[in-house]
């Protein structure tokens, strides 16, 4: 039981699934902006703080400097009164101030514990030769500003500016405690804030998934409902343009099998049919020769003749059905050679001429170039050969049939054209039909099974070629068979 239970819950977060990918797209385009809304806020706030506090210390500790002048503090440093700044400043900001003379002597540490010292550093020299620096350190929490002690009176020669001569430098260390604390505030409430969204984002997501998919559990719905024979009318889904255009294909796959289903009950019953028919003919002329006493020789042998005309359209019809049978096998079953298709027209149209002369029906053949191709000869043959037969069959009386071959570079082409009865417009599209004829009635008299034509078509495609039909009724007919010069594999 929880094996199935456990499938069912696989199978709807299955990867494959649209359901499952809709979910993710929404849920991951709605939360990954959240964070980086997040930490683009919480960074910036960090760089303003930072900059706004450097920017606070600097005023205050160039108004320092200035009283460090005023004091001469680098040269005596006993001035309570700039003691007293010192200390309130180092209080303020929870830091540190370190006073460098001209010669890199700490004169001054708010912590006591270095003065007398050399300080030489990177941040010092530069700051010596007027350019102020500040560094902020996240991982110890803290920032280093340095402030130059500018001696900016006139007897010092200084510009208009306030460039003058450095004697010292203010070494500031204070510490960034609190803007960590006001991050991390930040940052608990950004987070809730964003459990919050990320809730209501999942929630919208799985809404969002189920209602966007329903069109297609509709659509499978219809399909299940088709397949288990509830309904016999085509879906119709039109909730989105895909559903539309796969429930329009779907319904055109239905009409063909549906089409191919009457085609194949129509085929079996042909097939009876045809079969059953020389067969009762000579039922009833055996049973004729049976129930007559001393038959004539003359009358035995006409039923005799009879008998065997129908036993040889029953082999005929059986011989065509095994070579239909074979072309619906895959083109596998192609023998393919290179055959001079010039040559092998002559030997059928030589072949088929006296037949044609029965009804003085000309045959003529105008081969415009010597052709070559990878064909199976046989298959080659039935096409020529049926093609040729049926213009010969259907013709008129002094007739006549014409058989062009041409080729390019890809393809070969044979017109086989005749000047006989045509083909109604409204029978063109069934006339590749197994057993379709279009003159019942004179079906019998002029002979043949009806699968010429499908066995012709079969053997057209298996050589990835086409075959088309152009007729006018009482004018004649056309078949253009194309194909390729070169064997296509499978």
């Amino acid at each position: 039981m929880w094996d199935k239970r456990r499938e069912k819950i696989f199978k709807h977060i299955s990867w494959k699934s649209l359901k499952t990918r809709i979910f993710l797209i929404i849920v991951l385009a709605g939360i990954i902006p959240c964070i980086l809304l997040e930490n683009g806020i919480l960074n910036n706030y960090e760089d303003r703080a930072v900059s706004v506090k450097i920017s606070d210390v600097q005023t205050q500790m160039k108004i320092i400097a200035d009283h460090l002048l005023n004091y001469n503090y680098l040269q005596d440093t006993s001035s309570e009164v700039i003691n007293a700044e010192l200390g309130q400043i180092s209080n303020l900001y929870d830091g540190r101030v370190l006073i460098i003379n001209s010669n890199f002597k700490i004169v001054k540490d708010t912590y006591g514990i270095s003065e007398g010292k050399t300080m030489i550093s990177e941040e010092v020299i530069q700051c010596f030769k007027g350019e102020s620096t500040s560094n902020y350190d996240k991982q110890n929490g803290y920032i280093e500003i340095t402030t130059p002690i500018v001696l900016s009176n006139s007897a010092s020669g200084t510009d208009s500016t306030g460039n003058g001569e450095i004697k010292g430098v203010i070494l500031t260390s204070v510490s960034s405690d609190s803007i960590a604390a006001t991050m991390d505030i930040l940052g608990r409430k950004a987070g809730i804030l964003e459990i919050l969204i990320s809730v209501v984002i999942v929630g919208g997501a799985l809404g969002a998934a189920n209602i966007l998919v329903k069109p297609f559990d509709h659509l499978t719905d219809a399909i299940n409902d088709i397949k288990e024979g509830y309904t016999e009318e085509f879906a119709y889904v039109p909730d989105y343009v895909e559903t539309v255009h796969i429930v329009d294909a779907f319904n055109q796959v239905l009409a063909r099998m549906k089409r191919l289903d009457d085609s194949r009950q129509e085929f079996v019953a042909n097939v009876s049919h045809e079969l059953k028919t020389p067969i009762t003919s000579v039922k009833v002329l055996a049973d004729s020769l049976l129930a007559q006493e001393n038959v004539p020789a003359e009358l035995y042998k006409e039923f005799m003749e009879d008998i065997a005309e129908e036993i040889d359209r029953e082999n005929k019809i059986i011989n065509d059905l095994l070579a239909l049978v074979k072309m619906d096998k895959t083109a596998a079953d192609l023998n393919i050679s290179v055959v001079n298709i010039n040559e092998l027209t002559e030997i059928i149209l030589k072949r088929l001429r006296p037949i044609a002369r029965k009804r003085d029906v000309e045959v003529t053949f105008e081969s415009i170039r010597q052709v070559t191709a990878e064909v199976d000869e046989v298959k080659m043959s039935l096409i020529i050969t049926n093609l040729v037969e049926n213009a010969i069959k259907y013709n008129k009386d002094h007739g006549s049939v014409k058989v062009v071959l041409d080729a390019d570079h890809q393809f070969f082409t044979l017109e086989i054209s005749d000047t006989g009865i045509g083909i109604p417009e409204e029978s063109m599209e069934h006339i590749y039909e197994r057993f379709y004829r279009v003159d019942k009635s004179h079906s019998r008299e002029i002979g043949g099974t009806g699968l010429g034509l499908a066995i012709t078509r079969s053997a057209v495609l298996m050589h990835r070629g086409s075959i088309k039909l152009t007729s006018v009724e009482q004018e004649g007919t056309t078949f253009l068979v194309k194909i390729p010069l070169n064997h296509i594999a499978q």
